[in-house]
């Protein structure tokens, strides 16, 4: 469900979860598009045989960076800033990767709104998004994302 959040709602929400998102999976067809978009084709993302012999994982795992690139979709699950004429990706303050990601995975995004800040036009959110794996121990990416929204 998405939730609708007004820009003057967003500084109640602070230090509370938005939700959990719905499992993706993760395909070898969609880690194969990002290498070709990346250039990045090292042989543990895109080579089953190879990963299945050679690999610690016994699979193909997918780019932390194609992760990373998810969770814009899959924040917008969650929510939608209202009242903005327009939001961006601002950056990031942190983000690690503690576990891999083996092709074929599902994954689901849980964010926290950890802090809202006025900048010039606008308000700018900070949150922790966790990207967590059906039935894994750890995280796949633990992101702290900026975003912006100029009124």
């Amino acid at each position: 469900m998405v939730h609708e959040i007004n820009v003057e709602e967003l500084q109640g929400l602070v230090g509370k979860e938005i939700g959990v998102t719905d499992w993706h999976t993760i395909t070898q067809e969609s880690v194969n598009a990002f290498a070709d978009a990346t250039l990045d084709h090292q042989w543990i993302h895109i080579d089953r045989d190879r990963a299945a012999k050679e690999s610690p994982y016994g699979t193909t795992i997918a780019h932390g960076y194609f992760t990373l690139s998810l969770i814009p979709y899959l924040s917008s699950q969650l929510w939608r800033v209202k009242g903005a004429k327009m939001g961006v990706n601002y950056g990031l303050n942190k983000l690690r990767f503690p576990a891999p990601l083996k092709v074929g995975s599902k994954i689901r995004a849980r964010i926290l709104l950890d802090e809202v800040s006025e900048v010039p036009g606008g308000i700018q959110a900070q949150s922790t998004v966790t990207i967590e794996v059906d039935g894994g121990d750890k995280p796949c990416c633990v992101a702290q994302t900026l975003a912006r929204y100029y009124i």
